[in-house]
């Protein structure tokens, strides 16, 4: 055969990128669902609190105690819309569901901008986490139905960006205008939500149609003994990493400023360090996953957390609560895009959402008792150092669970179960 035309050749890599850019083109809507979802749900709702629950003390407006249970009032209500999300999304428009959760987390933030009482702020702080639980269940798996199976890998990981933008900007917008006023901090930050509903709902309307299940789902292996163990134990090892989750989430900036005399600057620093890992955690864990595999990447995962949870134990120096603050911030998020895409793995795209609202709701459940368990255990010891301890063990443990799981899948000859992969 004679060579190619050059004119052939540079149509034919003209019209491949082309197809690229039509293909990520196609994604924008499911991109733009699920990082607004968990922007909103997690890194706002959820992260913007931790930078004003000091302010909240200064200001007198709750004890310290009392500041504490509001964070917690949230992880109470993750768990209510964690299990909530799958069955309303049964029952009601999707659309709907997705803009009342929205509407739920802006008026918690405008109807907590000036003192009241602990019970109005509770309620409001407990309809944040209602509101953040259903969109971190619904959004996520909403964009990944409408994307085809080539482009699961990279938008699986990318929805998870929006935990750590709304960590970043909470760090980089809340001290700026907690020098104003909180009430100006708690207005712009439901704007923010606001302008998140919005371009949310434009991502769902432009959704395209789920992709037609693939032939290769779970249904003939989900019923297996050693493949529903396996499944289990990921699920456990989830719940685990949602202790491991509460110390840097809830209390890292008050013991940073308070605890340690370290003021707010260098918090807000600390802060900010945390919210550009969980901007870099999604984007890392995608570029694991494509290297060693969805198991290996959630270990290696699981084992860095550990390590980055106790080491304020050892060492609060610069580099050590940088090395916390940015470790922690990236394996967040991380493990949520690990953990959901080692979920299909083993089960297979069709079975993902129902799995993924289950272990959203174990995560929801060990992070609401984590969050009252470890605030009564501060109101006790009158410190959070143990509780950063705590949070390195459970996630050791939950790094045993991961090794365990895929010893059972291996024992029962079922390592070769439909992955993700491109």
């Amino acid at each position: 055969m004679g060579t190619m035309p050059l004119y052939l050749v540079r149509v034919d890599h003209s019209a491949s990128r082309q197809d690229n850019r039509m293909v990520q083109k196609r994604d924008l809507p499911a991109l733009l669902t699920g990082v607004m979802a968990t922007f909103a749900g997690i890194g706002v709702a959820r992260f913007a609190y931790t930078p004003l629950l000091p302010a909240l003390v200064q200001e007198q407006w709750f004890s310290a105690s009392q500041a504490a249970y509001l964070g917690a009032a949230n992880l109470l209500g993750y768990l209510i819309g964690a299990l909530a999300g799958h069955p309303l999304t049964e029952r009601y428009p999707r659309r709907a569901v997705i803009g009342a959760s929205f509407a739920g987390i802006v008026l918690s933030f405008l109807l907590c901008a000036e003192p009241g009482s602990f019970a109005w702020f509770f309620i409001w702080r407990l309809v944040s986490g209602i509101a953040g639980g259903i969109l971190m269940v619904v959004g996520p798996s909403l964009a990944l139905s409408a994307t085809t199976a080539d482009r699961r890998t990279n938008v699986g990981a990318l929805v998870f960006t929006g935990i750590g933008l709304g960590a970043l900007l909470s760090a980089s917008v809340v001290p700026v205008l907690l020098e104003t006023s909180l009430m100006a901090t708690w207005v712009t930050l439901g704007l923010l939500c606001l302008v998140a509903g919005m371009l949310c709902d434009r991502g769902v309307s432009h959704l395209a149609s789920p992709p037609l299940p693939s032939s290769e789902g779970a249904n003939g292996q989900g019923g297996h003994a050693g493949m529903v163990m396996a499944v289990v134990l990921v699920i456990g090892a989830y719940a685990l990493d949602a202790v491991g989750f509460v110390p840097h989430t809830v209390f890292w900036v008050d013991y940073l400023t308070r605890e340690n005399t370290l003021g707010h600057y260098a918090a807000s620093l600390q802060w900010g360090i945390f919210g550009v890992g969980a901007v870099c955690g999604p984007l890392i864990a995608g570029a694991i996953a494509r290297q060693v595999g969805w198991h290996h990447g959630l270990a290696l995962a699981f084992l860095a957390k550990a390590a980055a949870v106790i080491l304020p134990v050892l060492s609060l120096a610069f580099l050590s609560r940088s090395a916390s603050s940015f470790m922690v911030g990236a394996m967040i998020p991380g493990i949520v895009a690990l953990t959901s895409g080692r979920l299909a793995e083993l089960v297979g795209p069709s079975e993902h959402k129902r799995l993924w609202g289950q272990a959203t709701a174990a995560f929801a459940a060990a992070q609401a008792i984590a969050g009252y368990g470890m605030s009564w255990l501060y109101d006790l010891w009158g410190t959070y150092t143990p509780l950063f301890a705590i949070g390195g063990f459970m996630l050791a443990g939950g790094f045993a669970l991961i090794l365990l799981s895929h010893g059972v899948q291996m024992r029962q000859g079922n390592e070769s179960a439909h992955p993700w992969r491109q």
